[in-house]
């Protein structure tokens, strides 16, 4: 957005002038109201990169606008002023998703450079959703493509299995570079749907799952998160707790992800897997609440896989769990989160098959990010 829209709201003519004329001298298209209400309007109807707010305004007050405002439109930031400084205030602004707040009498540089500031986040959420949404473009070729192709190829007679083979191959390789893709919108879980599926499908090995059956656990692994590319960035990466509503949009990705897959004839109990994955063995999962035998193998098998990739892996947010911790942590939550004879089958397996698991899907790994550059 090369002239980014700015919303300033301030029931002080004077003091709303003010600002839009130090934003506006700084290169950015202004717009001014006076009370939150219209400021909300406005928003509805027009895109705006930043809202400079009031505090104190009749009806409608800076605090409650903030709410709403992130509410709907997240990535919109917020700047807020007050005549009044107060530490809690202020915290809890922050907390609400401000990106600053400005005191009263205020400086016409220090409202440059916060103004810049904003805009210049604003402007790195813009272009990862640029990025999101050509890549979800990219999906929707490549899956309508596989999907053709695989018509075709399953029309034809036998003497061309040979060649169904190869294209079988190409489809595998499409989903190990499309996951590595969404993978890639976090560096610190990059490798993380490779690692599941492999976990997955060892544990589906222990208890003598082979075949198509084995090839859609693997593949539903692979595709779990697909349906976070309708998630927003801000969303995914927030540092503190979600928002009622925003915890609501993410709860969607489950289902948007089934609906993805599914449209892939040879996808369909992978698709399952998809929408199920955040399913407990108790019934006190999501989106369907399914408990025991109503949720597939596959997305119980995968479930436990899920939790010991997490707990074996890097994050900045927690310490790497040790195999012993976490074959407690597993067993503990046998018949609550997870299958008991899944966990079973999990704990058959040796920590010397774990690790040379996991260094073969790094070095896999490590190939995906040379050749894209990482």
């Amino acid at each position: 957005m090369s002239r980014p829209n700015i919303l300033v709201v301030d029931d002080d003519p004077a003091v709303g002038a003010l600002l839009a004329e130090t934003a506006t001298a700084s290169g950015y298209t202004t717009v001014v109201v006076t009370d939150g209400t219209a400021a909300l309007e406005r928003i509805r109807s027009g895109e705006f990169a930043l809202v400079l707010t009031d505090v104190r305004m009749p009806g409608l007050d800076g605090i409650e606008l903030l709410r709403r405002i992130k509410a709907f439109a997240p990535e919109v930031e917020v700047i807020v002023v007050t005549a009044a400084p107060d530490i809690d205030r202020a915290r809890d602004m922050i907390r609400l998703g401000a990106s600053d707040f400005l005191t009263k009498p205020f400086r016409l540089e220090e409202v440059r450079a916060s103004v810049t500031r904003a805009i210049d986040k604003y402007g790195a959420w813009r272009e990862r959703w640029t990025q999101q949404r050509d890549l979800k473009a990219q999906v929707e070729r490549q899956a309508r493509q596989i999907r053709e192709q695989l018509v075709t190829a399953q029309e034809r007679s036998a003497a061309l299995r040979d060649s169904l083979d190869i294209l079988r191959a190409a489809y595998d390789a499409t989903i190990e570079g499309l996951m590595f893709a969404l993978d890639s919108r976090d560096r610190a879980t990059l490798g993380h749907s490779q690692r599941v599926a492999v976990f997955s499908e060892e544990i589906a090995k222990t208890l003598a799952v082979s075949g198509p059956e084995l090839e859609a656990i693997r593949h539903g692994a692979m595709l779990h998160d697909i349906g976070n590319i309708a998630v927003p960035d801000a969303m995914l990466q927030k540092a503190g707790r979600l928002t009622d509503d925003e915890w609501g949009v993410v709860r969607k990705h489950a289902d948007q992800g089934y609906r993805i897959v599914q449209s892939i004839p040879s996808l369909g109990r992978a698709a399952e897997i998809v929408r199920q994955h955040h399913e407990r063995y108790d019934g006190t999962g999501y989106p369907r609440g399914l408990s025991k035998d109503n949720i597939s193998l596959g997305a119980r098998i995968f479930v436990v896989a899920d939790t010991f990739d997490a707990m074996t892996s890097e994050r900045p947010y927690r310490q790497v769990s040790t195999y012993q911790e976490v074959c407690v942590e597993i067993a503990r939550c046998a018949g609550t989160q997870f299958d008991p004879l899944v966990v079973e089958a999990f704990l058959r397996i040796p920590e010397t098959s774990w690790t040379e698991l996991r260094r073969a899907v790094e070095l896999v790994t490590r190939q995906w990010k040379s050749a894209a550059g990482f």
